[in-house]
């Protein structure tokens, strides 16, 4: 449990060093110690959050470093020595194998090996696909430059799939609002990095068969469905006639950033217009999307869907009268409910912590507090521009909020947590009086 906080802990020092290179920076001189910090943790953890214009502040090597950063945070870096040694050696030891169970979320340590192959095959091949699409799209359309285009598809691509948030634009994605070839591409590279891994093999081998797919596949995959077209039906509805967003547009256009909006706000952190310029009902839903976040073992952060609809299932059965939290034909494990229980109340704690502090650092309403910092623990990279502007007591609440985003709440907490021995007894049950 240990090992995986101290590797991205580490990971983030080696990025902070690297970015404050002056080589690593536009013009003279080497970066700040905070800002290099903030942007290694900001990549490491696949957020996307930044406090600098990533395609003025950083030089093409900087930029190449963030880039870097964001893969390896994004498959993880214990996963990346796996693959590694999986392709070289073609053996795992006991240890590396549970740590990547950790990380991954693997039930099945044999699952380990096999999983992380079709990790790195799944990486390469979605985002060389969407590099592709989009080096032609901006090639044609954007820039005369093929050498141009083609850092920015490689770029838009990686930051993609693994759902971080970083742009070579200062206005994100708002070059390219309405325009199709570019939005969808990257929407779809965005929600198939953050639906997980485990759930991408499953549906490669039994994509025709949904009764066969498990319990674990059936959430992810309908709940985030369901939430795509929730957030796309309220975003278009209520921003349709926003002049500062999308009310400009025509009707296809607008249907096209509801959809990005839909897509992003999960995990994804890139934008084609003005968050800071949304309706409040916008906003809040923005808010409920990041806090939820995307699959298990994905590149996106939140509680997760499978955590989310897991309580929903859990509220159900309660009003039902039900002793076991029946989904399908299957009853959940009891160990299983109070891990998302505590995950989500976790979440919670944090949340509203980080907001407060936002508050007490920054001195910002507590809507536009609560949104940075949902942005930052579900590792989504939106703004509506406050994180530009934080201090340093600010900009150590996101880091944090990141880190622990990304780590995951519980392996966050267990990590340094005293080693403890189990009861060899139960005692006495007394049931106090619920609400």
């Amino acid at each position: 449990m240990r090992l995986l906080p101290l590797a991205f802990l580490s990971l983030i020092a080696v990025g902070t060093m690297l970015l404050m290179l002056p080589v690593a920076r536009e013009g003279e001189g080497g970066t700040d110690l905070m800002t290099a910090l903030f942007t290694s943790a900001s990549a490491s953890t696949i957020t996307g959050l930044a406090t600098v214009d990533t395609g003025g502040y950083w030089s093409p090597v900087g930029q190449a470093i963030i880039a870097v950063l964001v893969e390896l945070g994004g498959i993880g870096i214990i996963g990346m020595t796996t693959v590694l040694g999986l392709f070289i050696g073609g053996r795992l030891g006991l240890r590396t194998r549970l740590v990547a169970q950790t990380d991954m979320h693997v039930v099945s340590l044999g699952d380990v090996g096999p999983l992380f192959k079709r990790v790195a095959i799944t990486m390469v091949l979605f985002q060389t696909a969407t590099a592709v699409i989009l080096t032609l799209r901006y090639h044609l359309h954007y820039f005369d430059s093929f050498g141009y285009s083609l850092w920015h598809g490689v770029f838009d691509a990686i930051m993609a799939f693994n759902n971080a948030g970083f742009s070579l634009h200062a206005d994100s994605l708002t070059s390219y609002a309405g325009d199709y070839a570019v939005i969808l591409p990257i929407s779809v590279a965005v929600f198939a990095g953050a639906i997980g891994f485990p759930v991408l093999a499953e549906l490669y081998k039994n994509w025709r068969h949904p009764e066969s797919w498990t319990i674990h596949t059936r959430l992810t995959v309908w709940g985030s469905l369901a939430l795509l077209v929730a957030a796309t039906v309220v975003f278009v509805a209520v921003e349709w006639n926003n002049p500062a967003t999308i009310g400009d547009l025509d009707p296809i256009d607008k249907i096209v950033s509801g959809v990005e909006a839909g897509v992003m706000t999960r995990s994804g952190g890139l934008n084609s217009f003005d968050w800071g310029q949304v309706e409040p009902i916008t906003t809040s839903i923005a808010i409920i999307m990041m806090f939820i976040g995307g699959g298990s073992a994905s590149t996106a952060g939140g509680i997760k869907v499978t955590t989310f609809l897991l309580l929903a299932y859990v509220i159900l059965a309660e009003i039902r009268g039900e002793e076991q939290v029946r989904i399908g034909v299957r009853a959940v494990n009891p160990r299983t409910i109070r891990t998302a229980l505590s995950i989500a109340l976790i979440a919670v704690a944090l949340v509203t912590a980080g907001s407060m502090l936002l508050m007490l650092f920054e001195e910002v309403a507590f809507a536009t507090a609560l949104f940075e910092s949902a942005s930052a623990f579900g590792t989504v990279g939106l703004s509506t521009g406050v994180t530009a502007e934080v201090g340093l007591g600010g900009e150590l609440v996101l880091i944090g909020l990141m880190f622990i985003g990304r780590v995951g709440t519980i392996t966050a907490a267990s990590a340094f947590a005293l080693r403890r021995r189990q009861a060899r007894y139960h005692l006495p049950e007394e049931q106090p009086i619920i609400g």
